[in-house]
């Protein structure tokens, strides 16, 4: 394999990583947003002892 193609593949991985880190950071914000939102929302809730905890596993 010549300089060049070496070059070239190795720009193309770092390039492929850059956009998955920027493509996850998006989603980690979108998440956490959606959180901060279910969170005020059963702060609001109508029934104020429903929606104190939330039981989730994983």
């Amino acid at each position: 394999m010549d300089i060049a193609a070496l070059s070239v593949s190795l720009g193309q991985a770092s390039l492929q990583q850059a956009v998955g880190l920027q493509v996850l950071s998006i989603a980690k914000d979108q998440a956490e947003i959606q959180g901060q939102n279910m969170a005020q929302m059963l702060g609001q809730s109508v029934h104020p002892n429903l929606g104190k905890t939330l039981d989730i596993r994983v």
